[in-house]
């Protein structure tokens, strides 16, 4: 009995041993507590028409130590920021520092000194710092002059003075500013993105295909494939719309009479609504006499619109005819069924005595 007791008690320690080490395995396993970071992380961002440029880095403080020339000694290559290296981004192709660059992520690097900074954006965008950094890596290398800057604790990036086609990319920290400047083909990359958008479920539609011609028309670029996309628009569904916008670019390509032909054939089929729209349109560029025929058509048109009066009235009254602008807004006044609408007319015509 006692020998079958002592047995029993190895066999219970053979059995308990294993679960014991696999204990202490947990225990040399356990995962790390989330905690704050001394240099934070952060990230800022900047739309140039249809291009992203955004940059990922992490903060450190000055926190009383000198900067520039011992805490980032010159001369050495610098990670520009904290911890892994700053990562500057671009969903669109970019010009920076007369390099072209593909869209992509680029590890941002920096070789300060007491005058010309060195700027380096590396193919390799994951390292830890600037510890691995190789030359042969560089995508683009150029230098930049820093200026004096506003005191900042931390380091921080800004994308300052954007424009439709540029921006620029700013490290600021201590008391110094280093520019960047980053430039985009917009016109480019929207051409692009809208043949690429019109591959998508839009191309059954007559409005995207008359949306994309409109901005390059806007923009005088890509004139023969717009034209294009006019006529496909057309295509599906003739309209104001499209046929103001065939008209803007065959004037645009020198075909004076075709251009003359579609803008007669826009104001043939316009709607009410569309003349009206197209009439506040030349107003707000100025041309108020076109601006009175339109209106003045669309009256003709729909005689039974107080708002075609309304309209007109509108337009005699920028002119500054208000004789004719009294007339206009009395016919409004006779048939126009709303009482907020018949106030504001009211108020119209008295202004006007």
């Amino acid at each position: 009995m006692h020998r079958m007791f002592h047995l029993a008690l190895a066999c219970a320690a053979l059995a308990v041993t294993p679960s014991l080490a696999g204990v202490r395995v947990l225990l040399a396993q356990a995962p790390p507590l989330m905690l704050p970071k001394q240099s934070p992380s952060a990230a800022v961002s900047q739309s140039i028409g249809l291009t992203t440029v955004s940059i990922t880095y992490d903060r450190p403080a000055v926190n009383g130590r000198q900067v520039w020339g011992t805490l980032v000694p010159f001369g050495d290559v610098w990670r520009a920021g904290a911890n892994e290296n700053t990562v500057i981004a671009f969903t669109s192709p970019v010009r920076v520092g007369g390099r072209t660059l593909e869209a992509g992520r680029y590890g941002l690097h920096m070789i300060p000194t007491r005058r010309e900074w060195t700027v380096i954006l590396s193919r390799q965008a994951n390292a830890w710092g600037s510890f691995s950094y190789d030359p042969k890596e560089d995508a683009a290398r150029f230098t930049t002059t820093p200026a004096p800057s506003a005191m900042h604790e931390r380091l921080a990036y800004t994308l300052d003075d954007p424009t439709e086609s540029s921006v620029v990319a700013t490290l600021r920290w201590e008391k110094l500013a280093v520019p960047i400047r980053i430039e985009t083909d917009t016109k480019a990359v929207v051409t692009d993105s809208l043949r690429e958008q019109l591959r998508g479920l839009g191309r059954f539609f007559w409005e995207p295909w008359s949306q994309a011609a409109g901005w390059s028309a806007a923009n005088g670029v890509n004139l023969d494939e717009a034209l294009a996309w006019a006529e496909r628009s057309i295509a599906i569904n003739e309209n104001f719309t499209n046929l103001r916008v065939k008209a803007s670019l065959l004037g645009q390509r020198g075909d004076q009479a075709g251009a003359a032909a579609a803008a007669r054939r826009s104001l043939a089929i316009a709607t009410e609504r569309e003349m009206n729209t197209y009439g506040y349109l030349l107003m707000g560029q100025g041309k108020v006499d076109s601006a009175i025929v339109v209106f003045r058509k669309n009256t003709r048109d729909y005689p039974k619109s107080w708002n075609t009066y309304d309209s007109l009235a509108e337009a005699y009254a920028t002119k500054g005819d208000k004789k004719l602008a009294a007339e206009s807004y009395t016919k409004a006044l006779a048939i126009v069924p709303d009482t907020t609408q018949r106030a504001r007319i009211q108020g119209a015509l008295s202004k006007l005595r």
